[in-house]
């Protein structure tokens, strides 16, 4: 399938990119299940108290079973007494289990996301950066030009050395590469900018 391609100045051509990647089919159920899995994953449970088997001292009865007119007790490390164990306290980021993604969601989650920009007019194609854009000021122009406010752009290596530092402070705006977004990045901007050599890599990557 063909699609067009922009450079900075505005000129436009076509560039051909395989159908599996720009318009498949979209798979809204995968596409959720995998967004929850990568938010669920994202949280972290750092909290952590000692249960009674953790807190240090000793394990001995404190006082006799009977015949002391009190209430029955082990050690100190009951969860009743102060500087016992915690019951049923956080137990940190170990006792929780992370959500598994398989390869196949991942790359098919994204190939429906990206075909669905596609399809609502919010997927666009630049050619590569072949020049080092230094200013803001220069690269808000193109942003402004384009409309490219709350955009995902997902550039190739030389691209990225490029305009990464010019790009960087423009909010709204996440730059990364090939190897370095997900499904949820794709949802949380409208619009998902390439350059025409990390399109091709994508293609490499995802066919």
């Amino acid at each position: 399938m063909k699609i067009e391609k922009i450079n900075i100045d505005g000129k436009k051509s076509s560039i051909e990119v395989l159908d599996k990647i720009i318009s498949a089919k979209i798979n809204n159920k995968l596409v959720s299940s995998v967004l929850y899995k990568t938010n669920a994953n994202y949280k972290g449970r750092h909290a952590k108290t000692k249960q009674q088997n953790e807190v240090s001292g000793p394990t001995s009865k404190i006082y006799a079973q009977k015949g002391t007119g009190n209430a029955r007790h082990a050690s100190r490390k009951a969860p009743i007494f102060v500087g016992g164990g915690v019951a049923h306290g956080p137990k940190g980021e170990l006792a929780y289990k992370k959500r598994k993604l398989n390869k196949s969601e991942k790359k098919n989650s994204i190939v429906s996301l990206i075909s669905e920009k596609n399809m609502n007019k919010n997927l666009l194609v630049f050619s590569d950066f072949t020049n080092e854009i230094k200013k803001t000021k220069e690269m808000y122009i193109i942003v402004k030009k384009f409309e490219l406010k709350n955009s995902l752009i997902i550039l190739d290596k030389s691209s990225k050395n490029n305009v990464e530092k010019s790009i960087r402070n423009i909010p709204n705006i996440k730059v990364t590469d090939i190897n370095h977004f997900s499904a949820f990045d794709i949802v949380k901007f409208k619009k998902v900018v390439f350059t025409e050599s990390s399109l091709k890599e994508l293609e490499k990557r995802y066919a």
